[in-house]
């Protein structure tokens, strides 16, 4: 996990600090902004603008939810849910369609805001030796989510967006909300 000043990036209110002022160069940056769908989404969409910095991708869910991603490319994940009855078959497509988007577009930092589906990216990712940056729930106030005790094993950088989350997540960063 980094520390607060190494490469520390910042998120706040109204997505107007959004992960910005201590990534590298733009030139040295290759964003991809991954999420599941609904909730999860809408905050990654918070952090849309740094695609006007870097280059960069959105990464979601095969649903039908859209949210409108502008000239962005956008790569689709099966949808996993931990209680359905095919969530092995799932979780292993989904780190089948990881591995080529990975190999497709080789992104540098990989940000999140959860759910489970996401996770084949981050470990690949990790893996890969990409950054993670992962950005915890704004539903959750004082319980980390399953998804979040997983990514923080595997972000270089964890952010909360409620300050009583950091007795959950002792190396965390509280920067505020993204919304």
């Amino acid at each position: 996990m980094a520390a607060d000043g190494d490469h520390a990036v910042g998120v706040g209110k109204a997505g107007d600090r959004v992960l910005a002022s201590r990534l590298p160069e733009e030139g040295a940056v290759k964003l991809c902004l991954v999420s599941s769908s609904g909730g999860h989404l809408e905050q990654l969409m918070r952090l849309a603008p740094l695609l006007e910095r870097y280059e960069g991708f959105f990464v979601t869910e095969e649903t039908d939810y859209d949210v409108g991603f502008g000239a962005a490319p956008v790569f689709r994940i099966p949808s996993v849910n931990r209680t359905d009855a095919g969530f092995a078959g799932k979780l292993a497509r989904g780190f089948i369609a990881a591995a080529r988007i990975l190999r497709k577009k080789k992104p540098t930092v990989i940000v999140s805001t959860g759910a489970l589906s996401t996770l084949p990216l981050l470990v690949l990712g990790k893996l890969s030796g990409c950054k993670i940056i992962y950005v915890e729930s704004f539903a959750k106030v004082s319980e980390p989510t399953l998804t979040g005790k997983v990514a923080y094993r595997l972000a270089d950088q964890f952010y909360v967006q409620w300050e009583p989350l950091l007795s959950c997540y002792p190396k965390a960063l509280y920067r505020g909300g993204i919304y």
